[in-house]
């Protein structure tokens, strides 16, 4: 996937900072970014929005991220988004579960963005 195919990212973390921060950086590598603050959010983002990429906190307000990615997997678009989780959730059966639930990716906090941009662009085949 090229930045060009993933031009469109839902962003979704309860932590107005780390979010910012997100918004900044993914914007500077050339993403036209939504964001939201909680799983209810980011579905109806999604689902409005239907970007190529989304990265998603699996700990967040109202609906996790495993629950939003299992949505947006059922969605069925084609080509199906990439779907990262970074989370501070550490164990190997976090990794797994993350992974069941249809996420591509799974990177524990902190993580360096240049990381997750690479598993945004394809170029990372963690």
């Amino acid at each position: 996937m090229s930045i060009d195919d993933a031009a469109r990212l839902l962003i979704a973390d309860d932590d107005p900072d780390l979010l910012a921060a997100y918004v900044l950086y993914f914007s500077a590598h050339g993403f036209d970014i939504r964001t939201a603050r909680n799983g209810l959010d980011a579905i109806a983002q999604y689902c409005a929005w239907h970007p190529g990429a989304a990265l998603l906190d699996v700990e967040m307000p109202r609906l996790d991220g495993r629950a939003v990615a299992r949505r947006i997997r059922h969605e069925a678009d084609t080509p199906a988004p990439m779907l990262v989780a970074v989370t501070g959730l550490a164990r190997a059966e976090d990794r797994r579960e993350s992974l069941r639930s249809g996420f591509n990716h799974h990177f524990v906090k902190p993580v360096p963005m240049p990381v997750i941009l690479a598993a945004l662009t394809g170029r990372d085949r963690h």
